[in-house]
Parts: C-alpha cells; sequence; structure tokens
C-alpha cells in the first residue's frame, strides 16, 4: 500500500548545518515568540460553547450519536488524541473523539513525568552531526515552553542535577548541558550552573560522597501527566468537541468514491463500552492517534497493513518523598547498561526510572520484578551508602508502552523512527505515531495540517500555542490563601501546629484544578473538626478529599480505577493507601451514579485487581511469602517469641483480630475492625483468617531484610509492646 509520510528531513554535509543553526538561533526564537503572541491574541476570538459547566457523559454520547457528520473524528484519548480534538475543534472544525478506555490510561499517565528536549538526543546529534535530531530536540525544547506556559498550575520548571565522579567528565558535560541552555535561547528555562563537591552534598545530601568532584544542574519541567492529559480533552470539550471515554471502534466505515472508485474511509462503527450500545460516527477524516494500538486500527482500514509499531516497556518506581530532596532531581547519565535513569521529587514522593525493554502490546502492562531490581540497583550506585534504599520501600510500580514506529514509506522498515510520523493511507486513514509526550502539540498540528490538505477541509490556522488549558484562567500561585480564607481547608500552620508532615489540602486542589479549585471545593463536606472546616480526606496521609470523587464524575470519571488513577494519583503513589481508599472511593461513586450492590463489587474487585498487577501490588505483596527464608539471630527470635506471646496470651500459636483488639484496648487504642482484619490479612499468608507465629516470624525477617519496610502489623505489634512495658 502507498503511504505519504509527513516528515521534515534536511540533508547534512558534514557539521556545517547543525553550527548555522545555531548561529540562527535568537532569530528563530525571536520569530517563534512573535508567532506565539499573535496566537495568544487570536484565543480571545475563539468561542467557548461551555465555559461554565462541562456536559455529561450522557450529552457527548447522545451528540456522537446524533447522526450528523463530523469534520474530524479521533481515536485515541491519550495526549496526541487529545491534543488532535483540541487542535481541531479550534480551528472550527466540527469534532469527535473516542477512546476505548478512559482518557491517559495508557502510556500517557504512565511517563517520567517530565517536560524535557531530551539531552541525550542533543548529545548525539552532536557527536553524529545528526540534524534530524537535532531539530527534534530544538522543537521539544519550544514545546516544554509552550506547556509549561498554557498550564502553570501541573507543571514547573525542576533543576536536576548531574554528579560528577571524574576530574575529566567535568568540562564534557558542562559544555553539553551548556549547549541544551543555547538551543532552548531565550526559551531556557534558567541557566545550568556547575556545582562544588560541598555545595551539591549540601543541595542533595543523600548523593554518595566518595569519589564525588562536583555536579551540574541544568533545567528541564516536570508535570502531572494525567491531569495533564485530561486538562488537554477537558479543554477540547469546553470548546465544543464531542468527546467520550469507554466508546471503542468496531470497525472503520467506508464508502466509494464516485470520481475514483477507491473505497474512503468516511467514520467508524463504535460500541459504548459501558452499556454495549453501538452506534455509526460519521466523519469527513478520521484520525488514529492510538499509541501502541496503532497497528490494530491500520489493519481495521487494511489488513495487509504492516506492523510499524515496535513496543517497548519502561518501568518506573515510586518510593518515599524522603530519599530525594524536594526541589532537585537526580540523572544517572550512564547506568550499567548504557541507559539513562531518572531519580525525581514527584507528588511529595520520589519517582525512578526508567527502563527500555521490547515488549507486547497490552492494555495491561505489569511492572516486572527484574526492571524494579535494576531500577534499585542503579539507584543505590548513586546514593551514600548510609542510605539504604530496600525492596520494601518500593510504595508503587508501574510499566507504560511506548510505541516507537519505523516509517512505512521508509525502504528500510526495520529501521526505528526517532521522530514521529504522520501517515495517511490509500484510505484517506489519517495515522500519527511515535513522538515524545513533550511535543504532542507539534504532533497534532502537523497531523491537522495534514488531515486538512488531504481532505480539503475548511479551516482556520492553528490556535493552540499559547492557548491556555483547564484549570490554567484563574490560577496563581498564592491561589490557596483563598480557599484556606473561604472554605477552611487546612492551611501550612495549622498542619505544622498538628505536627503533620503532609501537603496542605488547598494546596494540592489548586496545583490539581488551578481556577477550578473552588469549584471542587464547594463540593467538600463539613468535617464536624473545628479545623480544618470541610474537606474529608480519602486517607490521612495524602490530601486528596471525598469531593474530588464527585468531581471525578464531572470529569467523565466512570469507574474506581478512573478516579485512583487518573483523576486523583493515589494507585501511583502508593497502592496500600490507595487499596485503603477503594471502599469509600466506590461507595460514594456508587451513591453518585446509582451503582446496584453487585456493581460496587465488580467495581471493588476490578480495581483491587488493577493495583495489585499494574500498580505492583503484586511484587509488593510476594516479598513476604509460606516459603520465605526465616533468617534471624537467636536473639531476635527470642524477642519476637516475646512480643508474639503477649499478643498470643492462651499460646494458641496464632493471633486472630480478637487478639490484637484485646491488647489495644488495654492501652486505650481503638481501631476499626474492618481496618484491623485487613492488617492481619497482609501477613496471614495461608489466609485462614489467623496469624501463625511462623508467619509472624516470616514477616519479621523480611522486614530485617529490607523486603518489607512498612507493614502496619509489625508497626502496631512493636508500639503496644512498648507501651505495655513502659506500664509494667
Amino acid at each position: 500500500m502507498a503511504f505519504r509520510t509527513l516528515l521534515k528531513r534536511t540533508a547534512v554535509v558534514g557539521g556545517g548545518a547543525v553550527a548555522a543553526v545555531f548561529g540562527l538561533s535568537q532569530l528563530i526564537e525571536y520569530r517563534k515568540t512573535q508567532a506565539r503572541l499573535a496566537h495568544v491574541a487570536a484565543e480571545a476570538e475563539l468561542k467557548v460553547p461551555f465555559s461554565d459547566e462541562l456536559p455529561s457523559r450522557q450529552a457527548q454520547l447522545a451528540a456522537l450519536q446524533s447522526g450528523e457528520e463530523f469534520d474530524v473524528l479521533v481515536v485515541g484519548g491519550g495526549a496526541t488524541g487529545a491534543g488532535c480534538a483540541l487542535d481541531a475543534v479550534t480551528r472550527n472544525l466540527k469534532t469527535a473523539l473516542v477512546e476505548r478506555s478512559d482518557f491517559s490510561s495508557g502510556t500517557s499517565s504512565r511517563s517520567t513525568k517530565l517536560i524535557h528536549g531530551g539531552v541525550r538526543y542533543l548529545q548525539k546529534a552532536i557527536m553524529k552531526l545528526d540534524y534530524e535530531q537535532y531539530m527534534m530536540v530544538k522543537e521539544a525544547l519550544h514545546e516544554r515552553a509552550n506547556l509549561l506556559e498554557i498550564a502553570p498550575h501541573l507543571s514547573a520548571p525542576l533543576p536536576i542535577m548531574l554528579p560528577v565522579y571524574k576530574w575529566w567528565q567535568l568540562p564534557y558535560y558542562w559544555a553539553g548541558i551548556k549547549m541544551y541552555d543555547l538551543v532552548a535561547g531565550i526559551q531556557c528555562l534558567k541557566s545550568s550552573y556547575v556545582l562544588s563537591k560541598t555545595k551539591a552534598l549540601e543541595l542533595f545530601p543523600m548523593l554518595k560522597k566518595d569519589k564525588l568532584v562536583g555536579a551540574i544542574v541544568y533545567y528541564d519541567g516536570q508535570h502531572n501527566d494525567a491531569r495533564m492529559n485530561l486538562a488537554i480533552a477537558l479543554s477540547a470539550a469546553r470548546y465544543g468537541a464531542a468527546i467520550a471515554n469507554y466508546t471503542e471502534v468496531v470497525r472503520l466505515l467506508k464508502t466509494t468514491d464516485p470520481q475514483t472508485g477507491k473505497e474512503k474511509v468516511c467514520g467508524a462503527r463504535c460500541r459504548d463500552v459501558v452499556t454495549g450500545q453501538e452506534f455509526d460516527v460519521k466523519a469527513k477524516c478520521v484520525i488514529n492517534a492510538t499509541g501502541p494500538f496503532t497497528d490494530a486500527l491500520r489493519k481495521m482500514d487494511n489488513q495487509e497493513n504492516q506492523n510499524i509499531c515496535q513496543p517497548s516497556a519502561g518501568v518506573h518506581i515510586v518510593i518515599p518523598g524522603y530519599f530525594s530532596p524536594d526541589n532537585m532531581g537526580l540523572l544517572d547519565p550512564a547506568t550499567s547498561d548504557g541507559r539513562v535513569i531518572f531519580f525525581l521529587p514527584w507528588e511529595k514522593m520520589t519517582i525512578a526510572g526508567t527502563t527500555d525493554t521490547p515488549t507486547s502490546v497490552t492494555a495491561h502492562p505489569i511492572p516486572g520484578e527484574d526492571d524494579i531490581n535494576f531500577i534499585l540497583t542503579e539507584v543505590r550506585n548513586y546514593l551514600s551508602p548510609d542510605v539504604e534504599v530496600r525492596r520494601g520501600d518500593v510504595l508503587a510500580a508501574w510499566s507504560g508502552i511506548r510505541p516507537l514506529v519505523t516509517d512505512p514509506s521508509s525502504k528500510d522498515t526495520q529501521s526505528i523512527c526517532r521522530n514521529h510520523i504522520v501517515s495517511i493511507s490509500d484510505s484517506g486513514l489519517i495515522t500519527i505515531a511515535g513522538g515524545k509526550w513533550t511535543t504532542y502539540r507539534s504532533m497534532a498540528e502537523e497531523t491537522l495540517d495534514a488531515a486538512v490538505k488531504a481532505h480539503n477541509l475548511t479551516a482556520q490556522p492553528c490556535k493552540t500555542v499559547g492557548l491556555m488549558l483547564e484549570g490554567a484562567k484563574g490560577w496563581t500561585p498564592t491561589l490557596y490563601i483563598r480557599l484556606v480564607q473561604d472554605y477552611g481547608l487546612e492551611s501550612e500552620k495549622w498542619r505544622q501546629r498538628l505536627s503533620f508532615n503532609s501537603e496542605e489540602v488547598a494546596q494540592h486542589l489548586v496545583s490539581t484544578y488551578g481556577g477550578k479549585a473552588f469549584d471542587v471545593a464547594k463540593m467538600a463536606q463539613v468535617t464536624g473538626q473545628r479545623w480544618p472546616i470541610v474537606g474529608k480526606r480519602l486517607v490521612s496521609e495524602f490530601p486528596y478529599i471525598e469531593a474530588e470523587v464527585l468531581y471525578a464524575i464531572k470529569e467523565y470519571a466512570c469507574t474506581a480505577i478512573d478516579v485512583i488513577a487518573r483523576r486523583t494519583r493515589l494507585g501511583f503513589l502508593n497502592v496500600q493507601a490507595a487499596d485503603e481508599a477503594l471502599p469509600r472511593i466506590v461507595q460514594i461513586m456508587a451513591k453518585e451514579l446509582d451503582w446496584s450492590q453487585e456493581r460496587k463489587t465488580a467495581e471493588l474487585e476490578a480495581a483491587k485487581k488493577f493495583l495489585y498487577h499494574e500498580m505492583g501490588y503484586r511484587s509488593r505483596s510476594e516479598q513476604l511469602t509460606k516459603t520465605s527464608e526465616i533468617n534471624l539471630d537467636y536473639q531476635e527470635v527470642v524477642r519476637y517469641k516475646k512480643r508474639f506471646h503477649k499478643f498470643d496470651k492462651e499460646s494458641k500459636g496464632f493471633i486472630t483480630t480478637v487478639d490484637v483488639q484485646r491488647v489495644l484496648e488495654s492501652i486505650n487504642v481503638h481501631i476499626d475492625e474492618n481496618a484491623l482484619h485487613e492488617i492481619l490479612n497482609e501477613v496471614d499468608l495461608n489466609k485462614n483468617g489467623q496469624v501463625e507465629i511462623d508467619e509472624f516470624m516470616q514477616l519479621m525477617s523480611a522486614v530485617k531484610k529490607g523486603q518489607v519496610s512498612d507493614s502496619r502489623l509489625a508497626i502496631l505489634m512493636k508500639s503496644a509492646e512498648e507501651t505495655l512495658d513502659q506500664r509494667g
């Protein structure tokens, strides 16, 4: 099949082209800035049909089922698909978007959370005199600046430290990072700088001191990827696009062109995954923006199409925030196998990754234990020996599938395209594949340019440069103060007086919803306490409140997984905390959406399965098994037996919730019976409703080896024993 691949390529002879471009850097940036200001001015001309309230999912489905022909139908609700929908609707094109799961349910929510140009790509561009790779970095740096501007509540610059352990590497890395600043031009976030060993350890005290000669700090952007993706999709809906999640394409609709006699794609047969209802969506142009599932839709168009997607799995882990400074990331430029590892603060936790291994396409990627241990090993190489990162410190882990692609029009179909590709099939199906999170907007612009040209659509120029996303309007860095004053949400000083080390709810709402934070606060319930007045938390150690579950439904959340994974990020931050919050989340959603008891049970089971397999709960729980070796010395065995028998008064050889509750009541500690059952269930390996002494010993051995680091039962029994001993 013939394809037209729209790739901007330039032949390079020697190093002159790269040098010439560096010379024109300031002029190019000046012109881009002028263009951006023109687009920002044009934003005032755009109509916003749903500026007050978003249409419901039912209203969106009704629009899709109306029988009217759309100019553009986008298939895929990731960053690129949502970007295409926003680009199309702001060009005054009648736009629809369908996503078979939830918005950002795939790769777009499982990234490294960076908005970056790619330091390592620039290194390759210079070393290999690769002009195309250089332009890819330059484009990404331009998009980085734009993304930080249009969603300031969801993104911010982040300093990243590159530690140096050999003197000759210092000028080498410094030159490369300075080149990164130069390519960014006037859009450079902040100038990079060199640190002495003393200053580097002052800013990053967890760093390994031995042989450290200094460090270089440069700046990139960081964001909340799933919320950013959602902001793009919701912005498209505000401007009038008909968007629907949990709506899958069953087959493509085709019609015969009377002039050429060839079949042309004219829409798609869709199915509402929630109800099972099928319907046709007619469109002049269909855009395939399905990421790793690109080939599935291409083969709906033509079964003879060869696969162009070569999926690669990237695993990330989350560990407690005390392993990194609050506002300084770390880059390992050369791991043991030549990959790059980032070690970054994110949402008050620390994220580390990523791996890069070939994988098969699946909607439910699972993080492997080998990848988790690889990341832990690499992280330990850069941290001080007295900072022990244990396997039990991993609070969550996930795998994202990066859709690397080959160019279908290239003679060498096996070569990976480092940039994105836009291709148009003989039947008119437009495919956008590959690329990076950071460049989603420019990819969408290029895709819509191709669509307008190929299908003769009447459209205005692209308006998405400088176009503020959902929540950006009305946001200021101090907006949270008004939330505290108007709604009595938790403030920093109040949290400090209570000796809690937690992000305040008001700041969390503002950094998540921007100017829409007040809409969430209005839905918050009274706590019944003197302070905070409103805003009941889902779990005590995280700032997510119950009102966010109600607001998530307005943001098209259909399942409990949508809430724990993408409306809030609880599932990505701590699987155990997410598991604890699930019953309340399901209860709130059931009341609002009128779920039956069967539906509530199914939602709870599906969400637990998601946490167990896709968020690393399985790998975490498997650290403690029946076959785990007990590695305790004699004194430790005696001590732990003594502790166990303080609860097992009758010397039964096991303890139950009744035994634990009796001891806790004797020291005036009260824990909900259901919560206590969950605590014991974590250690009850044979699931017989009780914890035998050998299971307790296996737990304490796993704690000693670092395989388990925050067992609630171990902490509870130790604290109770200490209290009893003090009283004795």
